[in-house]
């Protein structure tokens, strides 16, 4: 249903880029094709005299305005520098932490009313922000026990905030696939679905400090990747504590080069730490963009802020770590056999076909640093092949390809030559003989004898069932006419065909490929 208010913001969202010229930044006028140009210019007037140099702060500064939502989609391109130009990704890097704080005094009233007690009981020091985003703010604070804590708030207000974005974002989905069937195949709204969910959960901290417990759980496997420590008695709905993690941001290269941190075994640990926790437990830090991450003196990687979590079921990791093993290995036949079998690929499509389109993707990047690889000619070919394939985005994925695209841009600021092949073969290789040598042979057998076990309980009452549907069938009261047997199976061929969607081609190349591909997607 078309929610007029909602309607206006869409509206007022567009005319917010329009007044940053953050839709088609005149700087990029050479690179439009006429039309655009044409459209561009009719934008102009609209545009502040005040505007900032950079485009990409001009975006930043619109999609601040906008609220927290729309932050989450800047965050994501400021990773990408190498995708959407260094000036510009240096623009949007203000949305990582560096966001105004909400006073003092009223980050006070919400820890008292959320706690129960008054901050001066609760701590025996208690500092203003040190760092601010779009959802909440962090203080630096010290417990009555002597230990330096982090107390994140969220900002007052952000819950009904969120909620008006997510209302903004459905109908501007619904409109898409409306008046722009192309859209369709990235399942604009299950996309924005996927990401509301993500948002809701990020408003209650409780569980913010449960998938930081996850996940430290899971970090403990990685090498040199840490999560801090929760403090439970601290923790509330609108308040989290954690032990304080006194390292370098991610953002800050000058600080990590004077500190003698070695940003290319760093920039390794952290591709290696993301893929270890999503193969090995299925869990992933979600929103790993540089203001998240920091680096101790020893050059171990620490996360903060668990507000998304990322999961993924064993079915889907074993998928995933075929096509990256395929990818790997150069076996194209065998990436290509590991999309269709998940799915991913409709089976109309051959498929080598497909594995030559693998190929002509793998090859030319295969072993290439990050300098050495034209990201640009990349996605387009990733766009064309997804297009040629009619392969759909797969909502359930997007947390895994936005995170890719995070980590792996985080990786390349870290170390312009990152060797994202090398970084991920140890992690694959050793996951792949774990889930396919006699440990994941055992544990196969094990879930074949549960889910056997659960359907022989169902037996009975599905023999009922049937018996019972037979007797119907046999007095007359159901008719399986000629069309009815039609309409049954062109439904059921239906539900076949959209019940896998994609995990973008650029799962293949180590991580690399998935994060650009969805960048693709959202600069397409």
């Amino acid at each position: 249903m078309l929610s007029p208010t909602s309607f206006f913001r869409l509206v007022r969202a567009a005319f917010t880029l329009a007044r940053y010229d953050a839709i088609l930044p005149a700087e990029y006028q050479e690179k439009l094709p006429p039309s655009a140009r044409l459209f561009s210019a009719l934008l102009r007037p609209l545009a502040r005299r005040d505007r900032a140099a950079n485009p990409g702060e001009r975006l930043a500064r619109a999609l601040e305005r906008l609220g927290p939502s729309y932050v989450k989609f800047g965050q994501v391109l400021a990773t990408r520098g190498d995708v959407i130009g260094e000036r510009f990704a240096r623009g949007l890097s203000r949305l990582q932490d560096k966001m105004d704080p909400f006073p003092d005094a009223q980050a006070r009233a919400v820890v008292a009313a959320d706690l129960g007690a008054p901050v001066e009981s609760l701590f025996a020091e208690f500092g203003p922000a040190v760092a601010a985003a779009s959802v909440a703010q962090v203080h630096r604070a010290a417990t009555p026990d002597g230990r330096d804590v982090a107390v994140k708030i969220l900002r007052p207000g952000i819950e009904a905030r969120i909620a008006r974005d997510t209302r903004t974002l459905r109908l501007g989905a619904a409109l898409a696939e409306r008046f722009f069937p192309a859209s369709r195949r990235l399942e604009p709204k299950k996309f924005v679905e996927t990401v509301a969910r993500s948002l809701a959960f990020e408003m209650d901290l409780r569980l913010e400090a449960a998938s930081a417990s996850e996940l430290a759980e899971a970090a403990a496997e990685a090498e040199d990747y840490f999560i801090p420590d929760v403090d439970w008695q601290r923790s509330a709905r609108r308040v989290l504590t954690t032990q304080w993690i006194g390292g370098i941001p991610l953002t800050d290269m000058d600080a990590l080069d004077a500190a003698g941190v070695d940003r290319k075994k760093l920039a390794t640990t952290l591709t290696r730490a993301f893929l270890s926790c999503a193969l090995d437990r299925g869990v992933f830090h979600a929103d790993m963009h540089a203001g998240n991450l920091f680096a101790d003196r020893a050059g171990a990687l620490w996360a903060v802020d668990f507000g998304i979590m990322g999961r993924i079921g064993r079915v889907e990791r074993r998928f995933l770590a075929l096509i990256l093993h395929g990818f790997l290995t150069r076996d194209y036949k065998g990436a290509a056999q590991a999309h269709f079998a998940a799915g991913y690929v409709p089976a109309k499509h051959s498929v080598d076909d497909f594995a030559a389109a693998l190929r002509a993707v793998g090859e030319p990047i295969f072993g290439k640093r990050a300098d050495q690889v034209p990201m640009s000619r990349v996605l387009l070919q990733l766009f064309d092949i997804t297009d040629m394939f009619d392969m759909r985005l797969r909502p359930e994925l997007v947390m895994l390809q936005k995170t890719m695209v995070q980590a792996e841009g985080v990786a390349r600021a870290l170390d312009p030559k990152h060797d994202m092949w090398a970084a991920a073969a140890p992690v694959v290789e050793a996951w792949m003989k774990r889930e396919l040598g006699p440990e994941g042979i055992v544990r196969d057998a094990v879930d074949d004898l549960r889910a056997f076990h659960g359907a022989a309980k169902k037996l009975p009452q599905a023999v009922e069932d049937l018996a019972a549907a037979g007797a119907r069938l046999r007095g007359g009261e159901v008719r399986l006419d000629d069309d009815t047997l039609l309409r049954m199976s062109a439904r059921q061929n239906r539900g076949r065909a959209g019940r896998w969607t994609v995990l973008v081609l650029a799962a293949g190349a180590a991580g690399a490929l998935a994060g650009w591909a969805v960048t693709g997607f959202v600069a397409g």
